[in-house]
Order: C-alpha cells, then sequence, then structure tokens
C-alpha cells in the first residue's frame, strides 16, 4: 500500500510495507527462512552486486520478512528507509559505522542506557573513535563541546532510565547550525509518541527488542534514515560523498540521493560488519507493532496512574517521570511527546540502596528483568545492573544512583500494580 498521509498511523501500523504474499496469497507477511535467491541469469546477478538493480543476494543483506519491517518502520518514522539489525546496540554502531574513523568523535547526552554509555566510551576505542558525554539540557554545553573531528551528535527522546524528555528541537538546532547529523534513539518513545525527524533528526535509531515488538520474544534493532542530510555539503562524511573503492568509484550520495546512508548501510554496513536480523525475529517484530498504538495508550495511562500515586507515598523520596506537572520536563514532553511521556521512569526509595534490593526481591507481579518495554512491568535496581559498570558520578548523571529504582510500567491493571508495589515497600522500608 502507499504510504501517503491520507493513512493514519493505525493503519499504517497494520499495512505499511506489506502486501500479500504474491505466491499464495498468504494475508500474514511469510517468513522467508532462506539464506540465497535464484538470480534469474548472470546479468542479472552482476545487476544486483553492482547496486544497478534493488533485489535479493543473501540473507545477510536483504531478505523479504525483514524488508517488510523496514519499510513499516521507515513508514511510522516518516523516513525513506531503514536498515534493520540484530539488536538496539548493533544499531547503534551500524548509525555511527558510514559517519566515524579513527580520531572522530561523537557529541553525546550523560542521560542515556547504561550500555550505551559503556559502548560509547569504551567499546568505540577499539575503532579509534570517542564520546563526549555532556548535559543535553544545556545547548550551550553541546555547541562547546563540538570540535572539528565531531562527526554525529547523540541522544535519547525519553532517557533510560530516568524517564527525562529531551528537547529535541533545541539539539537539531544545534546540529544543523554545525552541520552534524543528529541520532536520536527513540525505543522508549517509539514513532507514536514521538517522531524525532520532525524534530530534526538526521536518524532515528530503535532497540526493536523493546516497544515495537512488545511482548519480551526477541532482540532486534533498526535505523532509520531522514533522507534529508546533505552528505556532500562538507568533506567530513566520505563513506557517503567519495568514491567507494569496493564499488569501483561509485559516490553514494550523489548515485542514490536522498537514500545513500540507507544503501550503504546494507551495501557496506551488512555487508561486512554482518549484524544481521533474522526474518523470524523480524516476524514477531511485524506482528508486534500492529498493537503499537493500543500499547502505549494503556501504557502512559497506567504509568501516569502509577506515577501519581507514588509520588504521594510517604516512602519515596522523589517520581522520575516527566508526566508529571511536577517534572521540570513536563513542558518539554508536552511538546516533544504530546501524547505522554512513556512508561519508563526512576523513584527513589528511603532507605537507599538496601530498600531498593528488598523492594525488587517482594514484588510479585513486577518482573525483576534487564529489559523494558514489554507488554508485563518490569522493575530493575540500575546502579546494580545496567549501570553497574559506571562511576557513581556516572551513574547519578544517568539518573540510575544507588537509592533509585526503574520501572517499566506494563499494560496490566494499574490498580494491581498499586497495590502490589504497596506491599513491597512495606516490607523494604520496615
Amino acid at each position: 500500500m502507499s504510504d501517503t498521509p491520507a493513512y493514519g498511523f493505525d493503519t499504517l501500523q497494520i499495512h505499511a510495507g506489506a502486501r500479500p504474499d504474491p505466491a499464495t496469497g498468504a494475508r500474514q507477511t511469510p517468513i522467508y527462512q532462506t539464506t540465497a535467491y535464484v538470480f534469474r541469469d548472470a546479468d542479472h546477478a552482476a545487476a544486483l552486486f553492482n547496486l544497478q538493480e534493488v533485489g535479493y543476494i543473501y540473507s545477510r543483506l536483504t531478505n523479504p520478512t525483514v524488508a517488510v519491517l523496514q519499510e513499516r518502520i521507515a513508514t511510522l518514522e516518516g523516513g525513506v528507509g531503514a536498515i534493520c539489525c540484530s539488536s538496539g546496540h548493533a544499531a547503534q554502531i551500524m548509525a555511527l559505522f558510514p559517519l566515524m574513523a579513527p580520531g572522530r568523535n561523537v557529541v553525546a547526552s550523560n542521560r542515556l542506557y547504561g550500555g550505551t554509555i559503556t559502548q560509547f566510551s569504551q567499546t568505540i576505542k577499539r575503532f579509534g573513535w570517542s564520546a563526549k558525554f555532556v548535559d543535553f539540557d544545556d545547548p550551550a554545553a553541546i555547541a562547546a563541546a563540538i570540535d572539528g573531528d565531531t562527526r554525529a551528535i547523540f541522544c535519547e527522546t525519553i532517557a533510560n532510565p530516568g524517564g527525562v524528555v529531551t528537547d529535541l528541537d533545541a539539539v537539531a538546532a544545534v546540529a544543523d547550525k554545525a552541520g552534524l547529523p543528529l541520532i536520536v534513539d527513540n525505543t522508549t518513545a517509539t514513532p507514536y509518541l514521538c517522531r524525532p525527524i520532525e524534530h530534526g533528526a538526521t536518524l532515528v535509531v530503535h532497540s526493536t527488542t523493546k516497544y515495537m515488538t512488545g511482548n519480551g520474544t526477541v532482540t532486534g534493532g533498526c535505523i532509520v534514515d531522514s533522507g534529508k542530510f546533505n552528505w556532500s555539503a562538507s568533506d567530513k562524511f566520505p563513506s557517503l560523498s567519495a568514491p567507494e573503492p569496493a564499488y569501483h568509484g561509485l559516490k553514494f550520495h550523489e548515485t542514490f540521493g536522498h537514500l545513500a546512508y540507507t544503501f550503504h548501510g546494507i551495501a557496506i554496513g551488512l555487508r561486512d560488519l554482518g549484524m544481521t536480523m533474522n526474518p523470524q525475529g523480524a516476524h514477531y517484530t511485524l506482528m508486534g507493532i500492529e498493537t503499537l498504538s493500543l500499547r502505549m495508550q494503556r501504557h502512559v495511562e497506567n504509568a501516569v496512574k502509577v506515577a501519581k500515586w507514588l509520588e504521594n507515598d510517604p516512602r519515596i523520596d522523589f517520581v522520575t517521570y516527566a508526566g508529571l506537572p511536577s517534572s521540570q520536563w513536563n513542558g518539554t514532553a508536552k511538546r516533544i511527546t504530546p501524547k505522554g511521556a512513556g512508561a519508563l521512569f526512576t523513584f527513589a526509595v528511603k532507605g537507599g540502596y538496601e530498600a531498593c534490593v528488598k523492594l525488587v526481591n517482594s514484588l510479585e507481579i513486577f518482573s525483576h528483568v534487564a529489559n523494558l518495554g514489554d507488554t508485563r512491568s518490569l522493575i530493575i535496581h540500575s546502579a546494580s545492573t545496567t549501570h553497574r559498570q559506571l562511576t557513581p558520578e556516572q551513574q547519578v548523571a544517568a539518573g540510575a544512583a544507588p537509592n533509585v529504582v526503574r520501572v517499566s510500567i506494563g499494560i496490566e491493571d494499574a490498580d494491581d500494580l498499586i497495590r502490589d508495589l504497596d506491599q513491597a515497600l512495606t516490607k523494604a522500608t520496615a
């Protein structure tokens, strides 16, 4: 079907990218569980390998099931194309891969998922890349961190774990002035609550493991290309603007225009990094996306109710949910995520570290897992798990102090969730 704006989000989340199977008429997208694809003849094979024709060569690069998912996510995000891969962490490396080179850096928010901070502060050093972490509430600090070697700016729409909403418009203004791409991790918001491209993002990344799939069954990641960045405006991005030796001097931006980044992500990124999404995983995610808007509405509704109850409980020091009128990010949330501030936030328990551990161990409905975005309500003590590798200062900056727990509110009955928290808090603070 066409991705015309005449179709609403609820329609597109079910139909975008999907067509009845031409061989059988199957209505649901089949799982194309195949490694390779038969070429029509030698000329057809040559055209595919020369990027003169779009088609299927090998499932490390392209697969019909994954292709439907890519088109659906790109449509929901308002992008021109997408590259799906094996996990959210893979998506982040894939997103940076065409932009970076040894000696280059990325300016990143200091409010990020702990694993991302570790990836950016430690792992990417092995590629010769580096990251500068700054407070993204301060646009001047972002601008000051940019230097001649900066190649991207990175943040999360709704920061994990604290649920802080980033002012994407303000950050995009800094990126535009510097002539740099803005990469936004939209995992915790999803395109239902926010479409970062409409706020100036160049690229959008997702851990499709989370809300997109919604049921905790598969891992996956995705990079969405806005198609709006001029990769040839400077000499900063030679992977996209200069001749590519592996394709006989082809220039991706000159040849593919607004789809340059998407083609590079498949023809170079997936070809050489091999961070491929499997077709069965894509199938599960496609089924999950069909109910994305319905789930996100319930997630937000429950999160508001639970956060308000926690804020008024004397056993709690503070709640970070941006959907609360008391939050300093409430105004930003109303602009950036007008349908709701998501369902991920933290709260501080009186009694500190030990009380948090007792709380986690006493809950019955909430699952103690290192995940978010499930239909089930989830909880974790970030300081001892997801953010354990960070220094105490980094933990506090990321919103994962020792007296804080993170919750991902599911779609159960909100009153049941409140009762579960109540009984666990009684045990934790006795």
